[in-house]
């Protein structure tokens, strides 16, 4: 099991950037792949981005594609989201989420493709 802590939301005006923290606990982080996902008042929760367990493969939404860059650490326990050119439409509480089961490699784009998740951090970009 493990338990996920986001951190490095805030307000930021269009076209800045931010920088989101995923903090992990257990010993086991380089076992899971890890995604963010965002959720907007009134919509459901989408994919942002996703990243394989050794880091070397990772996927994003169109919508982010050019301007968010996910990584990880499995030395710290670790996933960020570098958020760049910033619009008021990427406002949202985004989340950070694991999956160790293979599944993941199929599921990834979607909320019932991770079994772990963490409370969330709110990003606000004003224009």
């Amino acid at each position: 099991q493990v338990q996920l802590v986001e951190s490095g939301g805030g307000l930021v005006q269009a076209g800045g950037s931010l920088r989101l923290s995923c903090a992990a606990s257990g010993r086991t982080f380089a076992r899971y792949a890890m995604g963010w996902f965002r959720q907007a008042p009134g919509k459901e929760r989408e994919f942002v981005a996703a990243i394989s367990r050794s880091g070397r493969s990772t996927y994003y939404a169109d919508s982010v594609k050019g301007r968010f860059t996910m990584s990880r650490d499995n030395a710290k326990n670790t996933v960020y989201l570098q958020m760049n050119s910033l619009k008021p439409e990427d406002t949202a509480v985004y989340y950070c989420a694991a999956q160790q089961d293979v599944k993941w490699l199929y599921l990834y784009l979607y909320t019932s493709g991770y079994d772990y998740w963490g409370q969330g951090t709110q990003v606000t970009v004003s224009s």
